[in-house]
């Protein structure tokens, strides 16, 4: 079995907002690499302001030429002087450096400039090991002592949610620190997804904390 499967195009109005799962990236041996929206997702997402993606403009078309270029264009430049310390950062092997839908799956496509991320569907493997950051954070305001890395934490089904089935609360200790994000929060729901372990790998603070990341292994 594969480390994971599709990837999810979400997309929110903005940091706190909620994640809208609009479209996904699906790659075969034969065809290459896909991508469609969801249009149900992308009607709810539309009322808070959501618009296609520039190269990509037709809700209702499968998309099958230049989907993988267009996304990578995304993805941190090769020739950049702090590359090894990115690929480091996101747990990247040498041996998938140069492949793409990898390297998108693993680091989300994050620019500063959209609201656009891409969320790969995970699978319990015994080689399973990524990062997410937490959602909810924001909202939390946690102190700056809240959680530090190396930190150890848990988590739990929050099966009363009912915006989302799927959610996962996380904690340290007893305290809430935020909920694993949309699409990442499915492998949890897997098989043998009970005994996954988290790691705080980063965080980003300023009085409170902003962004937590956090190691997914099996």
């Amino acid at each position: 079995m594969k480390e994971f499967g599709h990837i999810f195009l979400t997309w929110r109005q903005g940091s706190g907002h909620r994640r809208h799962i609009v479209g996904v990236l699906k790659k075969s041996a034969s065809k290459g690499v896909s991508f469609q929206y969801l249009q149900e997702n992308t009607e709810k997402a539309k009322e808070q302001g959501f618009v296609p993606y520039t190269e990509f403009p037709e809700i209702d078309k499968i998309y099958t030429d230049n989907v993988l270029e267009t996304f990578s264009a995304r993805l941190t430049k090769p020739e950049r002087t702090d590359i090894s310390d990115f690929y480091k950062f996101w747990e990247i092997a040498e041996k998938n450096k140069d492949d793409k839908f990898y390297l998108l799956a693993k680091t989300q496509g994050f620019l500063p400039t959209d609201n656009f991320e891409f969320l790969a569907d995970y699978n319990v493997i015994s080689e399973l090991n990524f990062l997410t950051d937490l959602a909810g954070v924001s909202h939390l305001k946690l102190p700056n002592d809240s959680v530090s890395v190396g930190d150890e934490l848990t988590f739990e089904k929050e099966t009363t949610n009912k915006r989302d089935s799927l959610a996962i609360k996380v904690f340290k200790g007893e305290k809430q620190i935020g909920y694993i994000k949309k699409v990442h929060s499915k492998v949890f729901h897997k098989k043998y997804g009970y005994n996954l372990k988290l790691k705080v790998k980063a965080i980003d603070k300023n009085g409170v904390i902003k962004r937590v990341f956090v190691k997914v292994c099996f």
